[in-house]
Formats: structure tokens, sequence, C-alpha cells
């Protein structure tokens, strides 16, 4: 039908209702609502995501910190996301958490680094390759390691995103719309709809972008 668009849903009718709908759509053995007014006989597809609890919450004294339901691997996974990254943690290289190109990684860590695990990092790294290190504090300075990019978190988080705000209403009426790329109606012929992994609420959508 050439219809685009995002669903947002809660509750497990997700489950039982809309997504075994969306299949019986994509079969052609919907024969309810538009499909039945169009004669529709099946194609297209869909993404399915599950949002992950905010990355971010205020402690008792109202300063921003990361949320305790991220363990090490959601977090590192969420920074990648937010910050461009390929997630993909390297099972031989501690400090490969990501990468960007095959030169440029992600190290994500909440401790606090001291010049010395900077300097150590930094001749691990070496001078063919790249790293953006984001911890949570760090002793010394970030421009001290030509190879490195050292940010702090939480503060490179909320740099990215929008907070606190009772409405993220866009107007949108007026943007220009993408034409169709050639074959693109034709891409997800068929039920083979792809189901992604978790991604993070606050990561999901960029800064001004999020819904």
């Amino acid at each position: 039908m050439g219809r685009r668009w995002i669903m947002v849903e809660l509750g497990e009718h997700c489950h039982t209702h809309i997504i075994p709908r969306l299949q019986k759509v994509i079969d052609g053995e919907d024969q309810g609502g538009i499909s039945k007014a169009v004669d529709w006989k099946g194609g297209g597809g869909f993404r399915y995501y599950r949002l992950a609890p905010s990355l971010l919450e205020k402690d008792k004294w109202g300063n921003w910190v990361i949320n305790h339901d991220y363990n090490a691997a959601m977090l590192a996974e969420a920074l990648c996301k937010l910050e461009g990254f390929s997630y993909a943690p390297s099972d031989a290289v501690y400090w490969q958490h990501g990468h960007s190109t095959e030169r440029d990684f992600v190290y994500v860590t909440t401790a606090s680094l001291t010049h010395e695990q900077l300097q150590q990092l930094s001749d691990e790294v070496g001078p063919d390759r790249s790293l953006l290190v984001l911890c949570t504090a760090f002793r010394a300075k970030a421009d001290a390691y030509p190879n490195l990019t050292v940010k702090k978190i939480p503060k490179q988080v909320l740099s990215r995103c929008e907070w606190g705000h009772d409405d993220y209403s866009l107007q949108v009426e007026n943007l220009p719309k993408e034409p169709p790329k050639p074959g693109q109606q034709g891409f997800w012929r068929g039920a083979d709809w792809r189901r992604d992994r978790t991604r993070p609420r606050d990561a999901a959508v960029p800064r001004r972008l999020r819904l």
C-alpha cells in the first residue's frame, strides 16, 4: 500500500493482537479494514523494538545518574547506539565494546580513570587506531592522548538527548518527503519480519527528535 508509519504500544496486546495482525497483512491473510477495502494481497514488512528503561534517572539529590536497571552490557550497547557505533564487544580486547570503522572503537566503563589507566589505554590502542572512552570520571587532561577522546557519562548522554519536557511534539507537516528508493516497496515481501535487539528509550531517538 506504500505506507510507512511508527506504532507505539503498551501492554501484552502488542504481542497478542498487533504483531499477529501485521503478520497476516504481510502474508495476505488479513480480510479486514483497509486490507479488504483495497483488496490487499500481501507484502511489506515491519521492524519490532522493545523499549528498555530510561538510561538515566535522578538520585535523591536531584542529580542525573545511570539507571540502576542497566548492567554493564546494556550500558555499553545503549551508548554505542547513542554515539553512532555498532555494538560488537570483543572477547579478546576489553576496551573494544563497539566500532564505527575498522580502526575507530568505543570503550564504556563506570570506573573513574586515572592518568596511568588512560595512558595504558592509549598505548594499547596505538597510533593507527582511535578510541572513544566514555567513563563516569577521569583524573587527567582529556587532550593529553592523541588517539583517545575521553568524555564523561552521564554528561555525554545529557548532551545528546532532551529531558524533562511534558511535550515532545514535533511540527512535521512541512518536512520534505523523501522519494521512494528503487525496489523499496518490495523490500519486505513475504513474512520475513525482523525482531531487533533491545533498543534503549533514550538512545533510540536523537536530540530534538524524541517523541
